[in-house]
């Protein structure tokens, strides 16, 4: 306990100030996940909790897992019996929360556990272990909430759950069927968000092109206006928006539903020299196999696909598309192999992942037949991953001698900065990093000139006027 002292009308006042429990916090897995973490976080600060960066100073500590993959678990399984070594109250949520056995029977002592987007009860879980001990004078909030992210960008979740039923995947019996959020709210933690620092906007969904389905694509009041809650709708709106602000605004977890060839007009229309919607999606294909696309439970029609990836250039010839996929799913032969990298070669996507697969408890493809070996998805991720370096080196290439707008991500004292291109998201895709970059800050979008190139990265000097 210390004291303050306040002066109110002239006069001296004295009170007591309550010292606040400190939690601690591990968040782990996808942005949506972080966005979680953010929530529990702003509302327990709210309360009067504070936070600790080392497990032996706080109170206790609240894990948020991830579920996706057995090796995820098995690093959240890991998180938390850290925690439990080093500070012994733990309270555990997230994806893995779906299934608390798995969780118990490894860490019997947890205090709690709940699933994903549970924020409430993740904080009952706290008060039942830690009564808040709120003081409305120095129990301070800032407006944008707190983040787990820099100040400049930040995650916009907009629905939550997913009606998609992929093999490889049990997000949808831990977060449920999708369910979009009105578009109003959405909208308005925009703006707070842009209001308050934010220039970029990641907007992130289990599948964004789907959002509003759930809701027939309710109205929203939204400036003096009725806005229904469409993904052209929703896209053109954060643009406009994000414009306002001088910020960006980019679209991930899109899937190629025929409706997304809509926003190619925005993304053609969009000055983002200025802020706005970038022209960059990112669109989980997969595969290009149709017969492993139907056992994956995937659109299987890539011919086509190929064909809209090259009317959107047409249309948007900045257009930047990122993409994930999987190789050694069961039953993939050489032959499916070599027509994704066939695809590949016509697609020339400007950021790919890909992932060996794994199987994951209580996925529909862990009982499909021809499991292929470890060795042999590894040699197929080498000869995939070769190909793309390839794809990846040459586009980036092309971009030596042009001026780029880019985000500023860090500075150093030395005249130093890293940053991304409007084709870059932050974690997954590529840098920028320049030199003679002095006067920069955080958060600035600037004209760069490229110099040169790598297989995933550039080089280049800010363009003064």
């Amino acid at each position: 306990m210390y004291n303050i002292a306040l002066r109110q009308h002239g006069v001296q006042m004295a009170r007591s100030v309550k010292e606040s429990h400190k939690v601690g916090m591990v968040s782990l897995g996808c942005p949506k996940a972080l966005v979680d973490s953010e929530r529990i976080m702003t509302q327990l600060r709210s309360e009067g909790y504070t936070f600790s960066s080392t497990h032996q100073d706080a109170d206790l500590v609240i894990v948020n897992t991830c579920g996706f993959l057995d090796s995820a678990k098995e690093e959240s399984l890991a998180a938390i019996g850290d925690a439990m070594n080093e500070n012994g109250r733990v309270i555990v949520t997230g994806c893995m929360g779906a299934n608390p056995d798995d969780i118990r029977k490894v860490h019997p002592k947890v205090l709690a556990v709940t699933g994903p987007h549970q924020y409430e009860e993740v904080v009952e879980a706290v008060h039942g272990a830690l009564p808040p001990k709120h003081d409305p004078f120095v129990d301070l909030v800032p407006e944008a909430g707190l983040k787990l992210t820099p100040r400049h960008y930040s995650y916009l979740k907009i629905s939550e759950g997913c009606n998609n039923r992929c093999t490889f995947c049990i997000i949808p019996s831990m977060r449920g069927d999708l369910v979009s959020r009105p578009l109003h709210h959405v909208l308005f933690e925009a703006d707070k968000l842009l209001r308050t620092g934010t220039k970029e906007l990641l907007v992130i969904s289990q599948d964004t092109s789907a959002y509003g389905i759930d809701t027939k694509y309710a109205e929203s009041p939204w400036k003096s206006r009725k806005v229904q809650a469409k993904f052209y709708n929703l896209a053109q709106e954060l643009g406009a928006l994000a414009k306002d602000h001088g910020a960006w605004a980019r679209l991930h977890y899109v899937y190629p539903y025929p409706h997304v060839d809509n926003v190619m007009e925005l993304m053609m229309a969009a000055n983002y020299a200025s802020g706005g919607l970038l022209p960059y999606l990112d669109i989980p294909f997969q595969h290009a196999s149709p017969k492993v696309l139907k056992s994956m439970r995937r659109p299987g029609n890539q011919e086509k696909v190929l064909a809209r990836i090259h009317d959107w250039r047409r249309q948007a010839p900045d257009l930047a598309i990122r993409s994930t996929f999987i190789v050694g799913f069961p039953g993939e032969t050489e032959e499916d192999f070599q027509m994704l990298l066939d695809w590949m070669k016509e697609a020339q996507l400007d950021r790919v992942g890909c992932f060996k697969y794994e199987p994951v408890k209580g996925a529909v493809a862990n009982e499909l037949e021809g499991h292929i070996p470890l060795e042999l998805q590894q040699e197929r991720w080498d000869r995939f991953m070769a190909l793309q370096q390839e794809i990846s080196a040459a586009k980036l290439q092309a971009k030596v001698d042009r001026t780029l707008m880019c985000i500023i991500d860090d500075v150093d004292d030395a005249g130093g900065a890293d940053g991304r291109t409007y084709a870059d998201a932050p974690d997954i895709d590529g840098k920028i990093y320049l030199r003679d970059a002095q006067g920069l800050k955080q958060g600035d979008i600037v004209p760069v000139l490229v110099e040169d190139a790598d297989e995933y990265d550039l080089y280049g000097v800010p363009v003064t006027a």
